[in-house]
């Protein structure tokens, strides 16, 4: 008897499940937000030296002044980082009469120009010039965060349970974020950054593996994609929030606010009955399982879930044994399964980040960008939920990948001279990578057991977010060679497709349940549900 036996007779997609699948989108919303974040909050303002301290004996307009006490850049813009040592006067008569002008450093901070932003750290704690190195670290400290959150969240939802677990991403998420809009130092922002990318990374982990966990074969894919737009939905939401809220503190706070909501919704959300019953737990598994009968309108089948029932599901390996990431290498096939889907989740990430990051020539101001950017991976993604069951996981991934790969080696060929046409292209590479992205999720999800799919799943976030922090290196090889981050993108995304097709298909299987069913042959399901008598 098989977990999908038990979902058949209590309906695999009925309200149940839908709900849960609600409640995830919900909480799901803040991630995208505050993944993208960095791009408003440390944004960098036009700003130039304040050189109010050198005092001016005419009567200037606030143009003279800059004309007088801050040096011209070689392309006609305003000096961001240097001014002249003392006013020179001889410009107002004559603009290239610099001879003898001798520029220094900013000596007493700077000035921005608020007309975008009200204020970003960057304007606050002064993060430009020989410090906006500070500026850029904010993502990466965020994102390393992120990685290990990733690793401890899917080891603890394996060890505790998928529920509890979720909770405590909300609540610690919120906290932290809450708590970095009231920073006072640029070392107390960084921290509760990585303290906040740590926590909430829980959510996505955590959300996904018990929305698979709930349905049934046929459904898994919708689920799959659903969670997927979650992303693209909050992005386009982010884009109008950050519009209407330019302070980044209130900012900060506007996005992270939806996680009251989750928590308060959390309540309606049970565990995984396939975690109960791997870990046997089989009382609290009987319990969800008849509130998932009764709100799907199956009471008729309720008899059936008994505990002696349930515990012929599976065979446990071992009888109370804690499941840790050593198990992900321990035996052969797995180890390889790792190996794999690590890489790939790698590829995935990079080149979907490397590209987001690489994308211009749309001439669009800032938030119109982000709106454009959200809007592409929304076809891409419903393109995902014909081909996941049309062609196959593997074929889907395999076959965005290469079409990603493709877009960014044509890229290569096209001369600079023709942007409109290179734009064009790199939207088309985005929405490609944003289909892998969709997929791979989903197609993990399927290929790891039930007893270590949490650590599996933590493991390959850790790997993505890890090429999510290599992409911004990656871009800066331009220095070496203009068209050297392109190439080396693009053979990431190929490398990623040949990694795929070395995965196994999953559709039309069960989820696996233990690790001797990996080692063994995957067991072929059926699509038709039992009917009931």
């Amino acid at each position: 008897m098989t977990f999908e036996n038990v979902l058949a007779d209590i309906d695999g997609f009925g309200k149940f499940q839908i709900m849960i699948v609600a409640i995830n989108f919900l909480g799901r919303f803040t991630l995208p937000c505050h993944f993208m974040l960095n791009n408003f909050i440390a944004a960098t303002p036009a700003h130039h030296c304040d050189t109010s301290s050198l005092g001016h004996s005419l009567n200037l307009s606030q143009a003279e002044r800059i004309a007088v006490t801050v040096p011209v850049e070689r392309d006609g813009s305003v000096s961001s980082c240097r001014m002249f040592a003392k006013p020179q006067y001889q410009l107002l008569l004559n603009a290239s009469d610099v001879s003898d002008a001798a520029a220094v450093p900013c000596q007493n901070g700077w000035v921005y120009d608020n007309t975008t932003f009200k204020s970003t750290i960057t304007s606050e704690w002064d993060l430009v010039c020989d410090r906006r190195g500070k500026n850029k670290a904010t993502a990466t400290i965020f994102f390393v965060g992120v990685m290990f959150g990733a690793i401890s969240f899917g080891s603890l939802s394996d060890r505790f349970g998928r529920r509890i677990m979720l909770l405590v991403s909300y609540v610690s998420g919120m906290l932290f974020a809450v708590a970095s809009a009231f920073s006072t130092t640029y070392v107390m922002f960084a921290v509760l950054r990585f303290f906040t990318g740590f926590c909430i990374t829980g959510i996505v982990i955590v959300s996904s593996a018990l929305s698979v966990e709930w349905v049934d074969i046929e459904h898994r894919k919708l689920v799959g994609v659903v969670d997927s737009l979650s992303w693209s939905f909050g992005q386009v939401i982010f884009s109008g929030i950050a519009y209407l809220v330019t302070d980044w503190r209130w900012l900060v706070l506007s996005v992270t606010s939806p996680l009251i909501l989750a928590i308060i919704t959390w309540r309606w959300l049970p565990d995984s009955a396939r975690w109960l019953i791997a870990n046997g737990k089989l009382e609290k598994a009987q319990m969800y399982l008849k509130k998932c009968a009764k709100m799907n309108q199956r009471e008729d089948f309720i008899h059936t879930l008994q505990a002696e029932t349930l515990s012929t599901i599976v065979v446990r390996e071992t009888k109370g044994r804690t499941y840790t990431y050593l198990d992900l290498i321990r035996t052969p096939k797995m180890r390889k399964l790792a190996l794999r889907t690590g890489l790939l989740w790698f590829c995935v990430a990079t080149t979907f980040y490397g590209i987001s990051f690489n994308i211009t020539g749309f001439g669009l101001n800032i938030y119109l960008t982000q709106f454009t950017y959200a809007l592409i991976e929304v076809p891409a993604k419903l393109s995902v939920y014909y081909l996941l069951d049309k062609i196959g996981r593997r074929n889907t991934e395999v076959g965005a990948l290469l079409l990603a790969g493709l877009c960014l080696g044509i890229n290569i060929v096209i001369p600079k001279s023709l942007p409109v046409a290179r734009t064009v292209v790199a939207v088309f590479g985005k929405g490609f990578s944003s289909a892998s992205f969709g997929t791979v999720g989903l197609y993990s999800s399927e290929l790891y057991p039930t007893v270590v799919r949490q650590n599996g799943m933590g493991y390959n976030s850790f790997m993505a977010r890890f090429g999510v922090a290599v992409s911004p290196l990656i871009l800066l090889l331009d220095e070496v060679w203009k068209d050297l981050p392109q190439v080396v993108l693009c053979s990431t995304a190929i490398l990623g497709a040949l990694v795929a097709r070395t995965l196994a298909e999953t559709r039309n299987r069960c989820l696996p349940e233990t690790i001797e069913d990996i080692e063994g042959e995957p067991n072929q399901c059926s699509n038709n549900k039992k009917s009931s008598e």
